[in-house]
């Protein structure tokens, strides 16, 4: 009977996609009955506009992770930050806008290759390599706006953050809806997508098949900065103002999105559809404890707990399908 009930857990936990949906499910319940406003419109599509940020960050930080190697990048807040400030400085000199935001996502690309050239290219540790970027851009980013908000963007700029297609939010619609449609077809249908899967398993035997370790992880942490950038510009246009600390603590949400998703932090498994679905419980848990009046330093307690128990199942299904193939 106990062998049945772990197998029956291994199944449900096995299969991240339909254990996300579950835990929605649950999440829903839980923080309905902490405050009645939970479930209202309002409250859905705030969460939503958040939550497409946080989607995009988290996009790039699962790819850099399967890639393994540790790969991980503790920069993405600080890019988000620094490209945002960025933007704003750009636009109040006089540049128009479809040239400054193009010109925020190179420069958040830029950053972000920094990271792969330090890492994949000089051979630097990923903790330390983007922990030392995210010091060095967010010093950067403070230096530049002096600490001060840039803002005297024009009204017009505030419909991507703010604006409403056919009652859904147009950063999702626009930006994250089509941004996650071409990487998971990157990652399903293409050569480089098998890749980073085989990189990320066995960066020895990819060699072997004659896959450049080294370029697959430089694109990605390059990816995952100008994912970053085009989390800044939506980010701007919902506040109408760029901050040098708009990115705070963002790495943090993105790297617990990833491992919740089911991507394993040794890399090569994962998902881009159990990222997105971890992004809506991440965000739903925030704005349901903040509805409740839970003070923050709980509400990143319980972000911590949301990690660690992500990585314990993650752990738990690694060693359960090395045994069934005689590995350990």
């Amino acid at each position: 009977m106990k062998e049945k009930l772990n197998h029956a857990l291994y199944i449900i936990l096995g299969n991240r996609v339909y254990f996300l949906i579950g835990l929605i499910a649950i999440v829903v319940i839980i923080m309905s009955s902490m405050s009645p406003y939970f479930l209202t419109v309002n409250n859905m599509l705030g969460m939503t506009r958040f939550g497409a940020v946080l989607a995009l960050v988290a996009l790039g930080e699962t790819l850099v992770i399967l890639a393994g190697g540790g790969g991980i990048d503790l920069s993405v807040g600080a890019i988000l930050s620094l490209s945002g400030i960025l933007f704003g400085i750009m636009m109040k000199a006089g540049i128009p806008l479809w040239a400054a935001a193009l010109a925020c996502i190179v420069i958040a690309g830029i950053l972000g290759a920094v990271n792969g050239l330090t890492i994949a290219k000089l051979g630097l540790p990923p903790l330390i390599g983007t922990l030392g970027t995210m010091y060095a851009y967010g010093a950067l980013a403070l230096v530049l706006s002096k600490g001060v908000p840039v803002s005297g963007f024009p009204k017009e700029f505030g419909f991507l953050g703010q604006g409403m297609i056919l009652k859904i939010p147009v950063q999702v619609l626009l930006v994250v809806v089509p941004v996650f449609i071409f990487l998971q077809f990157i990652t399903s249908k293409t050569k480089f997508g098998r890749n980073i899967y085989l990189v990320g398993v066995n960066e020895q035997a990819a060699r072997f098949a004659g896959i450049s370790v080294v370029n697959t992880r430089f694109v990605l942490y390059t990816l995952s900065g100008i994912l970053a950038g085009f989390g800044s510009i939506i980010m701007a246009s919902y506040l109408m103002t760029a901050r040098a600390d708009v990115g705070n603590g963002l790495e943090l949400q993105a790297i617990t999105v990833a491992m919740l998703g089911g991507t394993n932090i040794m890399g090569g498994t994962g998902s881009l559809t159990g990222t997105i679905l971890a992004v809506l419980i991440v965000t739903m848990v925030a704005s349901g404890l903040q509805l409740a009046n839970v003070n923050t330093i709980w509400q990143l307690a319980v972000l911590g707990l949301i990690l660690l128990g992500a990585v314990a199942i993650n752990q738990a299904i690694s060693n359960r399908d090395a045994k069934r193939h005689g590995i350990a």
